[in-house]
Order: structure tokens, then C-alpha cells, then sequence
């Protein structure tokens, strides 16, 4: 493969150009001419995906600008990726391949049920988040003690799960699932997003918080830094971050497997009081079909009360839907109470899945 061009010397001196990644210098696909199957079967590096010029630029504008309102003098640099995230020691933000083409937004929603950061306000959250990330590396802002007394020891072992307290007042609400609690790295992110947030009075909306705490120490230390250069910077190669030189069809099998990895075992004394079970009755239908019918809006409600991934919750129902016919499992149609009985069984099992890292109830 070719050297790609060297464009990361240009990024210190003017941080708002942007690297982007492409392969072999192939001619970029015709995205709008493919069917699903065939852009499924291109490699991600031949879309010609790059920030630079694209609708998204202005994104990367006005989070460099807020940082510059601040006084912060690093601009993070930012690339195309698999996902939202910086790599571990690199200060430099990655927007996920999907974002870039509302053809690829489409095939995401179709084959994962979302897309992440697909709306204006949602994409500078999660701007402002992996930001966050990258100023501490930039800074070594984990090695401060006072940081560390705040937020944590940015060594914590991560895990998949984390037991959150919704209505804790120690941490800000910014992104979904209470992530600030999962990682002292997160509720730093976290907190720092919301300081940068423009208009956003945090003093009046986390008053009386211990939260507060976090974010006045937030404020303290990025005056402090204003005007400073990084003591971090490491030179960036974007071919040492090949994320992108994979088909399609194998990125979203492995997107949903991870997905996927965990189903309940079935509880089916809970499904037979759910749904009537026995022979066909007049005035009734199958479990499975009613389910099939109105499995789009239990998703909706599931996902808009758990904030977990639609694909993961369509993935249960449909798993369950198939225990439904095992069990020959009937309902009657016209129950007013039905739809929401299952969203809130489903919401259970959501909920649980988030806390404990599996759908199955712990003995």
C-alpha cells in the first residue's frame, strides 16, 4: 500500500485541516448507485471517506471554536473511524465512517436500527465528550493528584458493565446510561463536556450537586491551561490507525455480534402470564405474530426509557418471539394493557441487561 499523504505535519501548524484515510488511492465508490448487497460487499478504506470538505467539517469547527472561546490552544485533530473514540494516548478524535454520507447513515440505521450521533445536537455531544479525552492526554490530566481526588484513578480496570445510581447527584447527566459512572475517565469526559456545552449555565443546573464539585474544579484547571501548549503530542500517522480496511459485511457482522453476544435464558412462566397459552381460541392470535406486529414501537419504548442499543433490545423480542411459538403461546389482540406490559418486560430485562452485563435474572 502506498504511504498516504503527509498531511499529519500540516495538522500542528494548522489544526483545522483534517487527516483522513483512504486506500491504495482508489477511485472513491459511487455510493448512491449500489444496492444494500452490493455496498456490503465494498472495502470501507475504497468510500473515500475524508472530513475535510464535508458536511461534517463544521462539526470540528465549532467544537475547535468553543475550545478557543476557553482559551485552550490544542485543537484536537480529527479522522474517520470504525466508532466514536480516541486511542489510548493519542489526542485526536475519531467520527465513525456511517456519519459521512446519508447513503452509509441509511445502511447503518437498516442494519443496527440507529445511528449514533445522527442528530446536530448529538454530534457535538459526543464531540465534546471524546474532546475531553483527548485534552487529558494531551495535558496528562490523569496524573494530576487533584484530578485523581475528583474523578479517580484513570488506571480502574474498564468493564463491560457498571452498576449506575440514576438519581445520584455526584455525577452529570450528559450522554445516555448514567455513563459518567462507568469509568473515572467517563465522569471526567462527562463533566467536561457539559462545562464547554455553550449556554448552558451548569452553576444554576447542577446547584446543590456534588457534581458541582467536579465541574468548578473543571473550570479551575482549564484556566490554568489556557494559553499552554500540550506536553503531549505525539507525532500521528493515519496508517498506523487502519480501522477502516475491512469489508462492510464484516463490519456490521461484527457489530452485531458484539451486539448480541448475550441472551436470557427463557422465562417462560413470565411469557405464559404475559400471553395466554393453549389452542387456537376464537378472538385470539399467535404471541409470535402479535409480537411481529408491534415489535417496532415496543423497540422505540424500550430503547427511550433503558437507552440501550435498538439493535440489542430487537434482538431479545426476536429471540423471544421464537420461544412464543415453541410454547404455542396465544393472545388476544385487543388487550389495552398488552403493549405495555411488554414494554415494561422488556424494559426489565434491558435494565438488568445494563447493570449486570446479561439479560438473566441473578439468583
Amino acid at each position: 500500500m502506498p504511504d498516504f499523504p503527509p498531511t499529519d505535519r500540516s495538522i500542528s501548524a494548522d489544526p483545522v485541516r483534517f487527516l483522513w484515510y483512504t486506500s491504495a488511492m482508489q477511485p472513491p465508490v459511487a455510493l448512491d448507485q449500489l444496492s444494500d448487497d452490493e455496498l456490503l460487499d465494498v472495502n470501507i478504506a475504497r468510500l473515500g471517506l475524508k472530513l475535510e470538505g464535508s458536511p461534517l467539517e463544521r462539526f470540528v469547527q465549532q467544537l475547535h471554536g468553543e475550545l478557543a472561546a476557553k482559551g485552550i490552544v490544542f485543537l484536537p485533530s480529527c479522522h474517520v473511524g470504525d466508532e466514536w473514540f480516541c486511542p489510548v494516548d493519542i489526542p485526536a478524535i475519531f467520527v465513525p465512517f456511517f456519519l459521512m454520507h446519508p447513503r452509509l447513515r441509511e445502511l447503518e440505521r437498516r442494519q443496527i436500527l440507529e445511528v449514533e450521533g445522527d442528530t446536530d445536537k448529538w454530534f457535538m455531544q459526543l464531540m465534546r465528550h471524546e474532546a475531553a479525552h483527548a485534552l487529558s492526554f494531551a495535558y496528562r490530566l490523569q496524573r494530576r493528584k487533584k484530578w485523581q481526588q475528583h474523578f479517580g484513578l484513570a488506571s480502574t480496570e474498564e468493564t463491560d458493565t457498571y452498576r449506575p445510581h440514576p438519581y445520584s447527584r455526584s455525577y452529570v447527566t450528559h450522554l445516555p446510561d448514567w455513563y459518567a459512572q462507568s469509568h473515572p475517565d467517563e465522569d471526567w469526559a462527562e463533566t467536561f463536556a457539559v462545562w464547554l456545552t455553550p449556554e448552558l449555565d451548569w452553576r444554576k443546573r447542577y446547584a446543590g450537586w456534588n457534581a458541582l464539585k467536579k465541574l468548578e474544579y473543571t473550570d479551575e484547571l482549564m484556566k490554568s491551561l489556557a494559553g499552554r501548549p500540550p506536553v503531549h503530542n505525539p507525532p500521528f500517522r493515519v496508517r498506523d490507525y487502519n480501522f477502516l480496511n475491512l469489508k462492510l459485511k464484516t463490519y456490521y457482522s461484527r457489530k452485531r455480534k458484539a451486539y448480541a453476544d448475550f441472551f436470557p435464558d427463557f422465562y417462560d412462566k413470565d411469557l405464559q402470564q404475559l400471553f395466554r397459552a393453549g389452542e387456537n381460541r376464537e378472538g385470539t392470535e399467535k404471541a409470535s405474530a402479535y409480537l411481529r406486529r408491534r415489535r417496532r414501537p415496543i423497540v422505540n419504548a424500550v430503547a427511550r426509557w433503558s437507552s440501550e442499543h435498538k439493535f440489542r433490545i430487537d434482538q431479545l423480542i426476536r429471540k423471544i418471539i421464537g420461544r412464543c411459538d415453541e410454547l404455542q403461546l396465544r393472545v388476544h389482540p385487543d388487550d389495552a394493557h398488552l403493549e405495555l406490559h411488554l414494554a415494561t418486560y422488556f424494559t426489565a430485562l434491558t435494565v438488568n441487561y445494563l447493570f449486570t452485563g446479561r439479560f438473566k435474572r441473578t439468583k
